[in-house]
């Protein structure tokens, strides 16, 4: 499967694999009594030796990291994890599945836009774009049964869903150069979905078929009948998680606010035990100050719920003292803890730690 958001951002995996440090090179080290939990986001690599894996992962837990968010399943990287002191969850696309083999046996199950386009055949923005229909009862059991699949596995610790939403209505506004377009309203093609399902249960529960609305994209209540579909796949696939006694966590878009103009995603209402907004700063031409608005807003509409860990997208940072600083505004914020999207050398570690250190609970 295509590495995660290439589309958004070329090569910032680019040398995660380096992050190799002896554990006396990691300065500020956290305290044991902390109780926050930080995260990373990476693809195991199957060059990766033993010992490499081992100094690695020792270099993160005395950094303060407490779980790795593995793209790829690697029982070598998961078992070597845990026994380092780390969790060690798989992270798994969900509404967006490209797999050829579904998509020869089932393409009815994709995503329909407002101009009738199936992603399917025609997906938006780039090709492995393509998102299943979340209304259709095949496609929950399809999913169901994938995370029933991967938490059999003794060594797994939880289950962590991506693309856990609608296809991008509205791109990040750094974005926009990119594909030539400007989306400051919501364009047919990247609306979705309209498939008939979508249609018929829209139309149950509101005695009004889509169709003849005549500015879908205003509608309140269509809007509402995404957020909820998408709602209910993941918490049906919470009940998957609970009934393993596994932990289940998400990567979000960045606010309540952005996910649900932009994704249909609202993470706020999930049964979840904890979440990750990706709050890149860069993608929405933001300063690293925003970081700590971002996790503020979650914080507050959460009020409890689940603990919020801010994803932080490496690249976007100039220095490494933006790097400390962005996880300082995120921890003063409220934050739980962090994850990282990047290249996790010793330097971003030492920030870690450090920021980590500056901030008590």
């Amino acid at each position: 499967m295509t590495s995660r958001r290439n589309f958004l951002k070329s090569g910032c995996l680019a040398g995660i694999a380096a992050g190799i440090l002896p554990l006396s090179e990691v300065t500020g080290a956290v305290s044991e009594k902390k109780s926050r939990k930080h995260w990373v986001w990476t693809n195991p690599n199957k060059e990766d030796t033993l010992a490499q894996l081992k100094t690695r992962y020792n270099s993160y837990y005395k950094a303060g990291i407490r779980g790795i968010f593995f793209e790829n399943d690697s029982e070598l990287h998961f078992g070597t994890a845990k026994s380092e002191g780390l969790e060690a969850h798989r992270w798994m696309w969900t509404m967006n599945r490209g797999e050829k083999s579904l998509l020869a046996a089932h393409p009815e199950w994709y995503a329909v836009n407002r101009n009738g386009e199936s992603c399917a055949d025609k997906p938006p923005y780039v090709d492995y774009y393509r998102w299943l229909c979340p209304s259709r009862e095949e496609v929950k059991q399809y999913l169901k049964d994938d995370v029933q699949s991967i938490l059999s596995k003794d060594y797994v610790d939880g289950i962590h869903l991506d693309y856990v939403r609608f296809c991008d209505v509205v791109l990040p506004v750094n974005l926009w150069d990119n594909y030539h377009i400007e989306q400051t309203r919501e364009l047919p093609e990247y609306d979705y979905c309209y498939c008939d399902v979508c249609r018929e249960k829209f139309k149950k529960w509101r005695g009004k078929d889509i169709n003849d609305i005549k500015f879908p994209e205003a509608s309140l209540s269509w809007r509402l009948f995404r957020y909820e579909a998408i709602t209910d796949i993941v918490n049906e696939i919470a009940g998957v998680a609970s009934s393993h006694k596994k932990q289940i966590t998400a990567a979000v878009f960045p606010t309540p606010e952005v996910a649900r103009r932009n994704v249909r995603q609202d993470w706020t209402k999930w049964n979840l035990t904890g979440v990750c907004p990706m709050i890149y700063h860069g993608f929405y031409k933001e300063d690293v100050a925003w970081i700590g608005d971002a996790v503020a807003e979650g914080v507050r509409l959460l009020n409890g719920k689940f603990p919020l860990y801010a994803g932080l997208f490496l690249p976007d940072f100039k220095t490494n003292d933006e790097v400390k600083k962005g996880v300082e505004y995120a921890l003063r914020n409220g934050a739980a803890g962090i994850s990282l999207f990047g290249n996790v050398t010793k330097e971003v570690l030492d920030s870690l730690a450090r920021a980590t250190a500056n901030i008590k609970i």
